[in-house]
């Protein structure tokens, strides 16, 4: 039937809502509805926005190191923490000699390697201080679940056991070798030195994991470390100036064993009374806008409320087509906060469940894919969107239970992107849903 009404819709003239009758938040001319076979094109459906708050976030395994914080004018402060653990497969100092061999090594330094992987947020133009610390108690998630989130946390040692201030380099080959402290670092070598850690199970007893936190007061930015990332000691034969020198490097050898924890202060923001995540924020209460940021489970909810009215148009009638547009509200993104490509899209319940991801009539997902043809008042900018088949369904649903559909970033836990959209009122970035409606 869709394919029909596809070839009778390319043929007919596309007629405007523009007259008399009245039908919920529309307006249909009376005498198209008394002709066959003509397509309706209606701009006047109300499209209501708002934001919504998720409980969390999995950040675990998602193989990135993220720390930083940077303070945004529309999202508050965001900061974002790193726990991870190290260890390694072999528990003598080095491997081509014997454990009796270990007497003749001494100490020399111990430092954390961390290897940029190339993203970045905010402004990498100024300094920040990363501070280390060593884990408390045992690396573990809940009784129940295996996982961490973005709002998980592990106790830590609030001596700094090794700092650097440095100017981000992201996309560089580079990396940031942080000195750790010769007293912690003489420790862990003579544990092994003396043979007292001969296992993964006592190594993690002993070494817990470290978290790497943001030291800086002033605003920032947020930047991502690979899983390459390492701890080396530096011991030698002899003295370190006469003797042979070596290397120990402890890695991340489990991925669920590293998370990151991200968070944002909104205080004083539109968005600093989101409720919980069953309940939704009105874009009528933040100056017609909604909001969208990774990291931080903040994303973007869009409901039809009156689409089970176009039923009534027509005896025999059904939506061939409708496109979404949507605009990010004017001065809410730079080169420093830059736009998101895609957005992802999922169809929700009146609780904000997530039941599956929007598809077209044929099963493909569909995503909302940014139109970045800039012109001098970047009138174009927008995203775009085809939702003809969701609506239709909508339209027909003879229950009185509702989808929405919820907006977010494509990557969910380990970036802290964001963007912010105009609702149907914003004068300046307004959201505009043209249907097309055949009647037959």
């Amino acid at each position: 039937m869709y394919k029909f009404l596809i070839l009778i819709f390319s043929g007919l003239l596309i007629i405007s809502c523009d007259s008399d009758t009245d039908v919920g938040e529309f307006v249909v001319g009376a005498d198209y509805l008394a002709i066959k076979n003509k397509v309706i094109s209606i701009d006047t459906v109300t499209v209501d926005v708002s934001t919504i708050k998720l409980d969390s976030l999995v950040t675990s395994s998602e193989s990135r190191i993220l720390v930083g914080n940077y303070d945004d004018p529309l999202f508050g402060k965001v900061k974002a923490d790193s726990y991870f653990q190290v260890s390694t497969t072999a528990f003598n100092l080095y491997s081509q000699n014997s454990d009796t061999d270990a007497t003749g090594y001494v100490f020399d330094s111990i430092a954390m390697i961390l290897k940029y992987d190339d993203y970045y947020y905010a402004d990498t133009t100024k300094v920040q201080t990363l501070s280390i610390h060593r884990i408390l108690k045992k690396f573990k998630a809940n009784i129940n679940n295996s996982s961490f989130y973005n709002n998980s946390s592990l106790n830590y040692n609030d001596t700094s056991i090794g700092s650097v201030s440095y100017r981000p380099k992201p996309i560089s080959k580079d990396s940031i070798n942080i000195k750790l402290s010769n007293a912690f670092g003489l420790e862990f070598f003579n544990k092994f030195k003396n043979n007292e850690i001969t296992s993964s199970e006592e190594f993690a007893d002993y070494l817990k994991g470290f978290m790497i936190t943001s030291a800086s007061n002033s605003s920032t930015s947020v930047i991502g470390f690979n899983l390459l990332s390492k701890v080396r000691l530096y011991y030698s034969k002899g003295t370190a100036a006469s003797g042979e020198s070596y290397v120990k490097d402890f890695t991340i050898l489990d991925a669920g064993k590293q998370f990151n924890a991200i968070s944002s202060d909104r205080a004083g923001t539109l968005i600093q009374d989101l409720p919980l995540s069953k309940m939704k924020l009105s874009s009528t209460l933040t100056e017609n806008k909604g909001f969208i940021q990774s990291g931080t489970g903040i994303v973007c909810r869009v409901d039809f409320p009156n689409i089970k009215q176009l039923k009534y148009l027509s005896d025999k009638g059904a939506i061939v087509d409708a496109k979404l547009i949507m605009k990010p509200a004017k001065n809410s993104y730079s080169k420093m906060f830059p736009l998101p490509e895609k957005l992802n899209i999922y169809v929700v319940d009146n609780y904000n469940r997530m039941k599956s991801t929007l598809t077209n009539s044929s099963g493909e997902n569909i995503v909302a894919v940014l139109n970045s043809t800039n012109n001098e008042f970047d009138e174009i900018v927008g995203y775009e969107l085809s939702l003809g088949s969701f609506l239709q369904k909508e339209m027909l649903k003879e229950s009185d239970s509702k989808s929405g559909l919820l907006f977010t970033l494509p990557i969910l836990s380990k970036v802290v992107d964001r963007v912010v959209l105009g609702d149907q009122t914003n004068k300046e970035s307004k959201m505009k849903l043209q249907i097309y409606y055949i009647t037959y």
